[in-house]
């Protein structure tokens, strides 16, 4: 049974940081491309950056160059670093594997950008 569990997320200050980590199990990591996307109050659900096995990377250009994601397959996590968060980065934060016809997502983690 794969399980996607996120934490890391919570209430920080506009320009502030947070590091969201998506723990795996019942699958191993290493051999797929991971994913985080987010959803904000009134959006549809938007993919924000990616890494593939050999560890190359993208980003949504709203995140780029203040969000990374990293992986460490010996602890079968993906990690999502933002800083300089703004408030427009406010959303629940979900990690995704998709592979063939399955598709799995964790339970989302919240994070609020506020003053």
């Amino acid at each position: 049974q794969v399980q996607l569990v996120e934490s890391g997320g919570g209430l920080v200050q506009p320009g502030g940081s947070l590091r969201l980590s998506c723990a795996a199990s019942g699958i191993n990591i290493s051999l797929y491309t991971m994913h985080w996307y987010r959803q904000g109050p009134e959006n549809q659900r938007e993919l924000i950056a990616n890494i593939f096995s050999d560890g190359a990377t993208n980003y949504l250009d709203a995140v780029k160059g203040r969000f990374t994601i990293s992986r460490d397959n010996a602890k079968n996590t993906v990690y999502l670093q933002m800083n300089s968060l703004k408030p427009e980065d406010t959303a629940v934060y979900y990690c995704n594997l998709a592979h063939g016809a399955n598709n799995y997502w964790g339970q989302g983690t919240q994070v609020t950008v506020s003053s």
